[in-house]
């Protein structure tokens, strides 16, 4: 059985609702949480930040705490694996205090409209507005409306 986008959402945010609370307590920020259906297994991946990185045993404290949550508060889910690492270098950016904390640093952003003539941008972070962000992109600089944005990134070192 394949998870379909309704009850996917719909778990999605019944975990987040369930884990936020957890993750803040643990002094964890989280970044991201997807539910998917891959090779017919259900899979819960939780992407976790915290000041100075997440380690190999955060992950493994919060996972067993998180899969108890879950066991214990979201029957509907039937049998999952559950996956719990950090973002990453490529770490998502997706509040406006994300973009505020990684100002200066370099990031992809796609964007759902053409801006230039262009879907697709590689530059540093330079200016976050109310309704904004300013990216340097070989030397010019290229301001994206919020409402734009469709992904962001981190670009990695």
């Amino acid at each position: 059985m394949d998870v379909g986008p309704k009850k996917s959402n719909f778990l999605v945010e019944r975990i987040r609702e369930m884990a936020e609370p957890l993750c803040q307590a643990e002094n964890f920020e989280l970044v991201h949480l997807e539910y998917v259906s891959f090779n017919r297994e259900k899979i819960v991946r939780f992407f976790l930040d915290k000041p100075g990185g997440i380690t190999l045993e955060d992950c493994a404290c919060i996972s067993r705490q998180l899969g108890d949550l879950i066991d214990v508060y979201i029957e509907e889910i039937g049998k999952y694996r559950l996956e719990v690492s950090s973002p990453g270098p490529n770490r998502p950016l997706k509040k406006k205090e994300d973009f505020l904390r990684f100002k200066g640093r370099r990031v992809k952003i796609q964007t759902t409209e053409l801006i230039e003539n262009k879907k697709k941008f590689t530059g540093i972070l330079e200016i976050i507005n109310d309704d904004s962000v300013v990216i340097a992109v070989d030397g010019k600089k290229v301001e994206i409306k919020d409402h734009a944005i469709s992904k962001a990134i981190l670009a990695g070192q």
